[in-house]
């Protein structure tokens, strides 16, 4: 087996920071009664704001100085949320509290064209949700946990290898209890290799039976059974905006950052989504749902980013917006779909799909339509709107132009032939349809289909009661 540990030292502080596009000073407290820096961020440390500093100090350096207490229950949750995400590298992901997910790849190498290609693409993708990272990457996961926390971005992928180069990690790779590291340290002790060299017994005796036994898990010699995180069935997403945010302008990167989390969500499950929804947390005020139909499901973030901002510029916020989530409630499997009579078979219905969802997305759902034909005789009640995608019913055996006029055109005539800016060339078989008795929409006439001396394929009928008249009823493309 072969495993990538991925630490996440700044998680404390990157919940609240990856919403925000040009981060300005903040910094996480240990929690709110002790005011204290626990973490602070680039443009923070910039301006001499350090870890272990008092709020006071802080602020006396940054008056403008973003805090937030430590909010572990929120870092849980988003390691959660990463967990589902790494899903599309392999299917087996734990999750090590309180920072740090662990990835069995070896089965995954073929698929992303070896381990480099695969660390990078994990690196890219977790930079662009707005985490830092680091990697480990070992025979065993308590190795590749250790590699992590000391912040040595090797790749041991053997056994023989991995004993020698766990002797030069410092001790506090290993997590250990305040008293075995002061016990250890008054030992001498300062490193992995330290503590393999000390006889087994001994070291059993004075700090336990568990820490010879992590040894042995990191070496390889002892089991070390990992339990695998299951995602849930539906993704839901939040991210705090670093500020009020008063135009939808102002959602585009937050929400880019949470479709990018969607996406890898959707891809370990070669699923898409038919419809999405925005919830709008505003600032004392009810929140506001905007939601997002498809025509066809899909798990492209920029596709779907795009869509998003087609959508949004219809909306107007009725309050400041504090946080963003975003919900799929329902996922369904990718699969071809087959173009229709819009498009000839070798149409990209992908593509049409596309088009179709940025136009209902700019224009409102309602301002876009399908058509389904009826079973009808009646030409002009032969077809129905229907939402798009929905069923087209059976196409009539008979020719059909495929453009009818909204309403028939009375055309004159000379010495018994149609005339349309000259005489129509009438095909010599007809179409009788006579229907509607029944109701108020009576009709007796006979279809022709007609050349205009312009070259156009014309559809034409004449009635068969009253005057006889003659109409133009459709256009052949």
């Amino acid at each position: 087996m072969l495993w990538l540990a991925l630490y996440l030292p700044a998680l404390s502080l990157e919940i609240f920071a990856r919403a925000d596009p040009a981060p300005e000073p903040l910094v996480v407290s240990v929690d709110e009664r002790v005011q204290q820096v626990l973490i602070a961020n680039r443009a923070a440390q910039t301006l001499g704001v350090r870890p272990g500093m008092g709020l006071g100090a802080a602020h006396a350096l940054v008056p403008d100085l973003r805090v937030h207490p430590r909010d572990a229950v929120a870092e849980h949750a988003m390691l959660e949320r990463l967990a589902a995400w790494a899903g599309q590298f392999t299917s087996q992901v734990s999750i090590v509290s309180p920072h740090m997910l662990l990835l069995e790849v070896e089965g995954s190498l073929t698929l992303f064209g070896g381990l480099a290609p695969l660390r990078e693409q994990v690196r890219a993708q977790i930079a662009a949700l707005g985490f830092e990272a680091i990697m480990g990457i070992a025979p065993t996961p308590l190795a590749a946990t250790w590699f992590a926390h000391a912040g040595r971005e090797v790749e041991i992928t053997d056994q023989a290898t991995l004993s020698g180069a766990l002797a030069a990690l410092p001790l506090a790779c290993m997590g250990l209890a305040e008293k075995q590291r002061d016990t250890l340290h008054g030992m001498g002790v300062r490193t992995v290799g330290d503590c393999l060299r000390l006889p087994r017994t001994g070291l059993a005796r004075r700090l336990g039976a568990e820490l010879v036994a992590a040894f042995d898990q990191a070496l390889g010699r002892m089991p070390d059974p990992r339990p695998y995180y299951s995602a849930p069935a539906r993704y839901r997403g939040n991210l705090a905006l670093p500020g009020s945010v008063e135009n939808t302008e102002g959602l585009l990167f937050a929400l880019h950052r949470l479709l990018q989390e969607l996406g890898g969500f959707l891809l370990a499950r070669g699923a898409g989504v038919p419809a999405l929804t925005l919830i709008l947390h505003h600032v004392k005020r009810a929140t506001t749902e905007v939601t997002l139909g498809l025509v066809a499901p899909s798990r492209d973030v920029e596709h779907l980013f795009a869509l998003w901002r087609e959508r949004l510029e219809r909306v107007v916020l009725t309050a400041p917006v504090e946080e963003i989530t975003l919900r799929a409630d329902a996922l369904v499997p990718l699969g071809s779909r087959a173009g229709d009579f819009f498009a000839p078979k070798h149409a990209d219905p992908q593509a049409r799909a596309a088009l179709i969802e940025r136009l209902k997305a700019r224009l409102g759902e309602d301002a876009v339509r399908g058509l389904a034909l009826v079973a009808e005789h009646r030409p002009e009640r032969a077809w129905r709107y229907v939402a798009v995608g929905e069923g087209e019913g059976t196409a009539p055996s008979t020719i059909r132009p495929l453009w009818l006029l909204a309403a028939p055109l009375p055309l004159e005539e000379r010495n018994g032939t149609p005339w349309l800016e000259g005489a129509l060339a009438l095909a010599p078989d007809r179409e009788r349809i006579e229907s509607g008795w029944w109701d108020d929409g009576d009709v007796r006439r006979d279809y022709f289909v007609a050349h205009s001396a312009a070259g156009a394929r014309l559809w034409v009928y004449r009635e068969l009661t009253g005057p006889r008249r003659w109409f133009l009823h459709g256009v052949f493309g």
